[in-house]
């Protein structure tokens, strides 16, 4: 899965320090392979996470997760724009 994250200039340091917590949780998941962020070297309010995952049954749990769901709460107040890719080896589901 790729996710790109636009983020509010005023809650850039505070998007870090949320990251930094959901990965460290998301690396401890049954199923993560990778679970990281990275940001874009042209525009410092672009972020992207990159995760691979065992499954699409180990992504589904991962949606689950009392972090995620906490990180999802705090992203509403973070971002300004977001796209998501779900790659398969037969197809990409882009939302």
């Amino acid at each position: 899965m790729i996710a790109t994250l636009t983020v509010n200039a005023d809650h850039r340091e505070a998007f870090m320090a949320g990251a930094r917590e959901v990965i460290a949780a998301t690396r401890q998941e049954a199923g993560c392979q990778h679970y990281d962020l990275s940001g874009s070297i042209t525009d410092p309010l672009t972020f992207v996470f990159v995760e691979r995952w065992d499954s699409r049954e180990a992504l589904d749990a991962h949606f689950q997760t009392k972090h995620l769901q906490h990180w999802r709460t705090l992203c509403e107040k973070y971002l300004t724009g977001r796209a998501l890719e779900i790659i398969r080896p037969e197809h990409v589901d882009a939302s």
